[in-house]
């Protein structure tokens, strides 16, 4: 690669949302489609894609630049404008870069703070204290003739831009770069000529950027639908928010030309670059300590509290009174030996911690009367986890793999999906929160992306088109929540769409501009479920964010990222099934009819009966209409039958529910893959259902581990 001759430094990808329209995987590509060795990604206000973005420039080879375009409350030395307005003036934006891992922290709490200590109502920005307190290892430019610098001498004030660009030199001595721009605005011209003057007296070096939006100038009008869907403005108006077709990311070729006047400014675009040597990478799981008895290690506690969980359940579900001491030896030593195994796992891997924590918080929901879920999904296969009471099914008994769950072959965090009554799930959350710290636990965030259909009727608003027309072209797309359609394919699919497309120009305009938003990110929220724990304020590990919706902090980084970032994520689901079988069990007592759930037989005729009719309204799983066609077909009889029917009842699976039927009542012989596959299929009739069979077939056939 030769030598570059321009780096961009103040770029908005999609995570600066519903105003910048470049993804992160584009941004890269469009780097090593130029030449460009390194590149910075400047989102407003947040760090919501920096992880995604490092690790994406990594492994192309070109080197990220952690930046944030940061709004900044205008400083003390413009006391005036708050006199002629009345109320405080609006934040200025500065772009910071992260020089060194130092720096990289500072941002986390500056972007975290601009969330978390902004007024309801406001746009999220810092004030200055917290930034002079928080500027080490940063690189500043000043933000363009719309930062501060620029707005102060665009308004006349010279000396006030002086003594702002002093101060800021103060703050980033050696690290601040006076920041020009040429979009063609008309703010660039009037304030260039007086930042270059103030940049040589003070010998502070200028820096020549491009704020990219979008990835090329196609993109242009696309991006201006953009931002009128976010401001809820039209096309057409004048009095809205417009780029300049400038606003693209540009070959270096075309910035060296641009300011071919400025030779330097954009040789310290290299310059950045080459100081700004630090980028997060993945690290470790990180958990907080557990707090033991008598200095107990947390493996130590764990299998202390294993071993008494485990008698527990023996005494209450295995052993019988008729039992003498060879077969209650037999009918216990299945269990200490998966007791013994899964134990070494958890301690190798590292994680008797995590399953503390789980339990603690399960234990206490339940000693408050919360009602919590029996246990789903992979985590009921740890035998671990049912003595610890984290779940409530025995995974012997209904065949259940702890490899599963937990792989000392593939290596990834234990996941438990917990539910919690519906109306009860945020004590529980509150309690974690007092045990563990309110600075140390947070929400997972989300984004939610533009598709097909909401594209259209957002572009079709912007533009003016009739709602009928627009209506009418998105129902021909498929509404699919589960499996969304692209654009791309509905169109490939509805000929009639096509003919729209090709004989209205106005429609060709709406489909061309929606093809190119669709996918962006258009808003951030709340994970349904996730929550995370450090060992430390979450701020010193990931940037913070604050949903107005929400009443505790939320991280900047999605799951994936968080996990990457070095926190456990922790599943606190609300189901209302549970919060409607508490009142249930409630209107009961109310009668003096007492049930405890945790006891119900599983072979009950009546019950059985009533799945048979498809009398399932309700019912957990079991309420749809094709569900409930399914079992009057199916005539179930035991719970295995119930498993086997809910884990067929989705895509592709389902094609197997006919097979299944036929073989329970004897009108399909009952055939297996091959002959040793008998023991692994004969509860299921031949037919492969789970994923255990899976693992077990491997195991049987070819000789795997259950890790591999």
């Amino acid at each position: 690669m030769t030598e570059p001759s321009f780096i961009h430094l103040r770029v908005h990808s999609a995570f600066s949302l519903s105003e910048g329209a470049i993804k992160v995987e584009q941004l890269v590509e469009l780097c090593q489609h130029h030449g460009m060795p390194a590149v910075a990604m400047t989102d407003t206000n947040n760090l919501f894609g920096a992880l995604q973005f490092a690790q994406a420039a990594m492994k192309a080879g070109v080197q990220p630049i952690i930046g944030c375009q940061l709004a900044v409350a205008a400083p003390d030395a413009d006391p005036d404008q708050r006199a002629r307005h009345g109320h405080a003036p609006e934040p200025d934006n500065l772009v910071l870069l992260a020089q060194d891992e130092r720096g990289y922290r500072n941002l986390l709490t500056l972007v975290s703070r601009a969330f978390l200590q902004t007024g309801t109502g406001e746009a999220p920005h810092v004030d200055w204290a917290t930034l002079e307190s928080h500027a080490g290892g940063l690189i500043c430019l000043t933000g363009g003739a719309y930062g501060p610098l620029g707005r102060l001498l665009r308004a006349g004030k010279p000396a006030q831009a002086e003594s702002l660009l002093t101060h800021l030199a103060e703050l980033f001595p050696g690290r601040l770069y006076v920041e020009l721009q040429r979009h063609g605005l008309a703010g660039e011209e009037a304030a260039e000529g007086p930042m270059i003057d103030l940049a040589y007296a003070h010998d502070i070096p200028l820096v020549a950027t491009n704020e990219a939006f979008f990835p090329d100038a196609d993109m242009y009008a696309a991006h201006d639908a953009l931002l009128c869907i976010a401001e809820g403005a039209y096309v057409t108006q004048d009095d809205r928010r417009k780029l300049t077709p400038d606003h693209a990311f540009k070959a270096a070729e075309d910035m060296t030309e641009v300011f071919a006047d400025l030779p330097e400014a954009v040789q310290n675009t290299t310059v950045i670059a080459q100081r700004c040597a630090y980028f997060p990478e993945p690290i470790d799981p990180i958990l907080p300590p557990y707090e033991t008895e008598g200095g107990r290690s947390e493996a130590e506690e764990l299998r202390a509290q294993a071993e008494a969980g485990l008698r527990e359940r023996l005494a209450e579900h295995i052993v019988t009174a008729d039992m003498d001491a060879d077969q209650r030896e037999a009918a216990e030593q299945p269990y200490w030996q998966r007791l013994e195994h899964e134990l070494d796992v958890i301690q190798r891997m590292g994680f008797p911690g995590y399953f503390l924590i789980v339990a603690d918080f399960i234990q206490w929901a339940k000693s408050q009367g919360i009602p919590v879920g029996p246990g789903r999904g992979s985590g009921a296969g740890s035998l671990v986890a049912w003595a610890l009471t984290i779940t409530d099914l025995n995974p012997l008994r209904w065949n259940l793999l702890f490899e599963r769950f937990l792989n000392p072959e593939r290596v990834s965090m234990p996941d438990f999906d917990v539910d919690f009554c519906q109306d009860r799930r945020d004590e529980v959350i509150r309690y974690v929160q007092e045990k563990y710290g309110h600075e140390n636990v947070a929400q997972i965030i989300t984004f939610g992306k533009l598709q097909a259909r909401a594209a259209l009727r957002d572009v079709g608003r912007v533009l003016q088109m009739p709602f009928k027309q627009v209506d009418r072209i998105c129902k021909l797309v498929p509404n699919n929540p589960a499996n969304p359609v692209t654009l791309a394919e509905a169109i490939e699919g509805e000929p009639q769409l096509q003919a729209w497309r090709d004989g209205d120009e106005t429609v060709a305009r709406l489909i061309d501009i929606a093809l190119k938003i669709e996918g962006l990110y258009r808003h951030a929220s709340t994970h349904a479920a996730g929550v995370v724990i450090g060992d430390r304020p979450l701020h010193e590990l990931i940037p913070l964010y604050r949903d107005p919706r929400a009443d505790m902090p939320v991280t900047q980084f999605n799951m994936k990222d968080v996990e990457k970032a070095g926190l456990v994520k922790f599943d606190f689901l609300g189901l209302k099934t549970l919060t409607v079988l508490a009142r249930a069990c409630q209107h009961l007592r109310a009668q003096g009819i007492e049930i405890d759930l945790s006891a119900l037989p599983l072979d009950d005729p009546a019950t059985y009966d009533m799945l048979q009719r498809g009398d399932t309204v309700g019912v957990f799983q079991l309420e749809s209409s094709g569900m409930r066609d399914v079992l009057k077909r199916l005539k179930p009889d035991r719970f295995e039958d119930i498993i086997a029917v809910v884990a067929l009842y989705r895509p592709g699976p389902m094609d197997n529910i006919p097979s299944y039927i036929a073989r329970k009542q004897g009108e399909e012989a009952v055939e297996y893959l091959h002959p040793s596959l008998e023991g692994v299929l004969k509860e299921t009739f031949g037919i492969m259902i789970y994923q255990e069979q899976v693992m077990q077939a491997a195991q049987e056939l070819a000789g795997y581990s259950m890790g591999a």
